[in-house]
């Protein structure tokens, strides 16, 4: 596999191309985590006027809040080189390596997914950002030898929606630790606002809140529900987004006044009428409804317990009163005994 394969300059995603790229390139121009924002910007600002690579950078939360988009603009911001992957295409040392090796002074190394990395990899690049060195081993059997090749300065950001799943090595070497929350109401109806704007969509600010408030607390559903409804106004409302246009979009979609989608109300359904309620383990689950653990795991079931509908306990997944109260059903109490998974 060539670096090319491995590696990514642009990460504009193809609807941001056709649509005139959402994605924010300055750091005034994020909307929401305003914590993490402005740390950022601190630590940005000082590494820019010592003219020296920003500290490694690790950004932890749920998919769809910004990690990637934050990591490119603290290239742009820094005005060095950007390069991406995820850790599932980092399948031999070679692959990391030959990406270290064409890295220049200063470049932000974006790697999604970082939980995911093999242990040769990270043992890897354990050096790497220590160091700023490479390990490579020359030859075979007792003619090996082990050679250290010197590397820029460089920024290594990892991402992870499974911060738990990330070794404590790899998590020490990292300078800063930055923890995405999901996005209240007006942040996410601002973001849409700001979206339609670059669109050419009109959108009345009611609809602007309507969408924002059955975005699961996430601009990349945010923006998706914003394409969706601009296709509905389009065909039904002469292009302009209306309180009307939107509630007729939601209900074609299936998505419902609390945000949840078909299978968000499919996963409960199935804990409630083949588990009592629960409890019931993760994989389970995911068979009953006919979707993968990670999917689960990292797009529904942090939405879901985010709302108070689902709760993790030391047995197992378990349905909240305020589920069945959402789906219209005659809830059943819990013993007193199921404790928290924190």
């Amino acid at each position: 596999m060539n670096n090319e394969a491995l590696v990514r300059a642009n990460i504009s995603l193809p609807e941001d191309e056709r649509d005139g790229n959402l994605r924010p390139q300055l750091i005034h121009d994020f909307l929401g985590q305003t914590t993490i924002k402005e740390n950022l910007s601190v630590f940005i600002e000082a590494a820019r006027s010592r003219s020296e690579s920003l500290d490694h950078l690790f950004l932890i939360g749920p998919p769809g809040l910004g990690k990637t988009t934050l990591a490119q603009i603290t290239a742009h911001e820094l005005g060095v080189d950007f390069k991406v992957t995820s850790a599932p295409a980092l399948d031999k040392p070679k692959d990391l390596a030959g990406i270290l090796s064409t890295i220049s002074e200063r470049t932000v190394f974006f790697i999604d997914e970082i939980h995911r990395l093999k242990p040769a990899i990270e043992e890897m690049l354990y050096i790497a950002m220590e160091d700023y060195e490479l390990d490579w081993i020359i030859g075979q059997g007792a003619a090996a030898r082990t050679v250290r090749i010197p590397l820029p300065k460089f920024t290594l950001v990892g991402a992870t929606t499974k911060a738990g799943m990330v070794s404590s090595p790899l998590i020490s070497r990292f300078g800063i630790v930055q923890r995405f929350n999901f996005y209240t109401t007006d942040e996410l109806a601002s973001i849409i606002k700001r979206s339609a704007g670059i669109l050419n969509i009109a959108v009345d600010e009611k609809a602007a809140f309507l969408l924002a408030s059955c975005a699961r607390g996430t601009p990349r559903v945010a923006n998706r529900l914003l394409r969706r409804m601009r296709d509905f106004a389009q065909v039904i409302a002469q292009g302009k987004i209306t309180d009307e246009v939107v509630r007729y979009g939601l209900d074609k979609l299936e998505i419902d006044p609390l945000g949840l989608e078909k299978y968000d109300r499919e996963i409960l359904l199935s804990i409630i009428h083949n588990f009592s309620g629960g409890p019931v383990g993760a994989e389970t689950l995911a068979i009953s409804i006919g979707e993968s653990m990670d999917t689960l795991e990292d797009y529904y079931e942090p939405y879901l317990i985010q709302t108070g509908l689902l709760q993790r306990t030391s047995r197992g997944r378990i349905v909240t009163m305020k589920a069945y109260e959402h789906l219209g059903l005659e809830g059943k109490p819990h013993s007193a005994d199921e404790r928290l998974l924190f």
